[in-house]
């Protein structure tokens, strides 16, 4: 689908590792050399019409954002350097203030390090309770358990909208729902739903959302941070400097802008900005509804094709997220990714950034392949070939 928009398909390598960042589609390289080219003024700063118009486009990127997501305000949307940076500063800026010894935070063992770490800092810190949801025999996420999991001590509900490892779809509007009806706060690590699925913040009841735009077809370096009106005003700035605050004086007097601006002190990526709205427009175009759909044929298909390799255990079958983990047996999981480089196919291997899964999973190191919309039926063909022939594994790599 569309495969043509993306210069690095022209390299003949089969991509997937979409998990890890998403290949880019030549509107969102344009876009950003159209803000080197055309723009290139810093914003909300520059009393001239170059810094007006960038100032103007950037905020209409905001605005997109805020659509996408199906936000109230525009001002709710933070921009920040990614869903690692956005995390840290919805833990540190509004938690940290809110929660006190003792609060639980539920999450569960599949959670990404960039969720489970700032609240494990904060368990050191001030003294709140991390309890780990326990995952369902497929270790997708459990609904029953979840419920089981829940006491009087809870104020915080944290998990990803959709699983990095094991790719299963969270029930995320039933847990909204049962958050808001028992005053919890909820946040929702998007970093791999927002690119996969149709998402809506208010639908939903989600306090805070934090996403990556390097995974939906932007660039790198650049993030968003979502948050109610509300609960933003409460948030504690963790950077300070320019353009965040309206005055100053040596004797330590300040104030700060409203939100969102207070919360992205300093020069801000203007060119990925653009170009992350760039790519919001593309996957709008699309529909995030026919890139769902053409996923899970793809992962359908593999699950099909995977059945005449004996010699692989997929572990990750029935969950409904595009990806699938899985390892060569016998063989080390990265040695299976070194081996299939030489295919030219591209996948990762490890942990995946979740390290504490493998206390649910049955191993600690898997392969992951994870599709998205511009890859192929025939890719995965190739993928299924190099993996029949694996018992020659060794005499390749080494």
């Amino acid at each position: 689908m569309n495969r043509e928009d993306f210069p690095f398909l022209k390299k003949g390598i089969i991509y997937f590792d979409n998990g890890a960042t998403s290949l880019k589609p030549k509107v969102v390289l344009d876009a950003m050399n159209d803000y080197y080219e055309n723009y290139a003024a810093n914003i909300h700063r520059g009393d001239y019409e170059t810094s007006y118009q960038a100032s103007e486009r950037y905020e209409q990127a905001r605005e997109a954002v805020k659509n996408f997501i199906h936000a109230q305000e525009k001002e709710e949307i933070v921009f920040t350097k990614g869903t690692t940076d956005s995390l840290n500063k919805i833990v540190f800026g509004f938690f940290k203030k809110v929660l006190k010894a003792g609060d639980e935070v539920l999450l569960t063992k599949a959670e990404h390090a960039s969720l489970i770490l700032p609240f494990l800092m904060l368990e050191k810190e001030i003294g709140i309770r991390l309890v780990y949801v326990p995952l369902a025999r497929d270790y997708s996420f459990s609904y029953e358990n979840f419920l089981k999991s829940v006491t009087e001590k809870t104020k915080v509900v944290a998990i990803a909208g959709v699983s990095n490892v094991v790719g299963d779809y969270r029930p995320i509007h039933q847990i909204g729902a049962y958050c808001k009806e028992h005053h919890l706060y909820f946040l929702v690590d998007g970093a791999q739903s927002v690119p996969h699925t149709k998402t809506d913040v208010l639908k939903d009841n989600i306090d805070f959302l934090a996403f990556s735009s390097h995974k939906m077809l932007g660039p790198t370096g650049v993030g968003v941070l979502y948050g109610r009106r509300a609960l933003l005003e409460q948030m504690e700035p963790l950077e300070y400097g320019g353009d965040m605050n309206n005055s100053f004086t040596s004797e330590g007097d300040l104030t700060l802008k409203k939100i969102p601006t207070r919360l992205e002190a300093g020069t801000p990526p203007i060119a990925e900005v653009f170009g992350l709205q760039a790519a919001i427009g593309y996957l709008e175009q699309l529909g995030m509804e026919k890139i769902e759909q053409y996923e899970q044929e793809l992962k359908a298909y593999f699950l099909e094709k995977i059945k005449e390799v004996p010699q692989v255990e997929v572990y990750n079958a029935k969950v409904k997220g595009g990806n699938v983990i899985f390892n060569i047996r016998d063989v080390f999981s990265q040695d299976a990714a070194i081996y299939l480089n030489h295919f030219h196919i591209c996948v990762r291997a490890g942990t995946h950034c979740a390290k504490a899964l493998k206390e649910e999973l049955p191993v600690q190191n898997t392969v992951r392949a994870s599709f998205y919309f511009y890859n192929t039926k025939e890719e995965i063909d190739c993928l299924i070939a190099a993996l029949k022939q694996s018992d020659t594994l060794y005499d390749v790599i080494l």
